[in-house]
């Protein structure tokens, strides 16, 4: 039972930052008056393979350790609780920070849109394959010992969902119903390294505000 709702926790946490970078990533978009960095199609292939592989991984999490140590749980606690909201809040904040970001810096350099589109749902995909990693332990961080080779299906998604990228980006049929174009290698580090910021500051935001387990049993 204390797993069901560890996972069902880690689910909620890692979906809800899905939405709300993308929303956030139009709404500075339509504000500043800039091109949108996501096509609604492009938004829709997004939510499609994140819930399709990503989050499907987390069903598989193994219970974390000390997971019967910890005291019951209040009947009163709330399956998502401000700590979790403060969490998927600055997780929404940073990954569409980056995605517009790359998207801006790809213009900047001359890219097209869809090329820049396509690098802005690139770094959308990677900045949740990374936040991915960061919702595996609700108490703690997301490498410590162990927990790297704890769950062998977070890797087959992960290797799943970047193969689907590849296809996204450069099967010719693709860029036809999702307005995209091939990238290079340059716009490919933008987006790895825009994923390695999100892990490290969601990483670190949960290490700042860790709070006692006993509150979370």
């Amino acid at each position: 039972g204390r797993r069901i709702n560890d996972n069902t926790r880690k689910a909620v946490r890692f979906l809800l930052p899905t939405n709300g970078a993308q929303a956030l990533v139009i709404l500075v978009a339509v504000l500043l008056g800039f091109a949108l960095p996501l096509a609604p199609v492009q938004i829709l292939w997004v939510n499609l393979v994140t819930s399709v592989t990503l989050a499907l991984a987390l069903v598989f999490e193994p219970g974390e350790p000390g997971l019967m140590q910890r005291p019951p749980r209040s009947p009163k606690s709330q399956l998502i609780g401000w700590h979790d909201l403060a969490l998927v809040g600055f997780s929404s904040v940073m990954v569409a920070a980056v995605t517009f970001a790359v998207f801006s810096i790809e213009r900047s350099l001359g890219r097209s849109l869809a090329e820049s589109q396509t690098t802005a749902v690139t770094t959308l995909v990677l900045g949740q394959l990374a936040y991915l990693f960061c919702c595996r332990n609700l108490h703690g961080s997301a490498f410590t010992r162990g927990m790297l080779g704890s769950n062998p299906m977070v890797w087959r998604m992960a290797g799943l969902l970047i193969v689907l990228q590849l296809l996204f980006t450069y099967v010719p049929i693709m860029g036809v119903w999702f307005r995209v174009a091939p990238i290079g290698i340059t716009a490919w580090g933008l987006a790895l390294a825009a994923g390695v910021l999100v892990l490290a500051a969601v990483e670190l935001f949960k290490l700042w505000g860790a709070k006692p387990q006993e509150t979370q049993g």
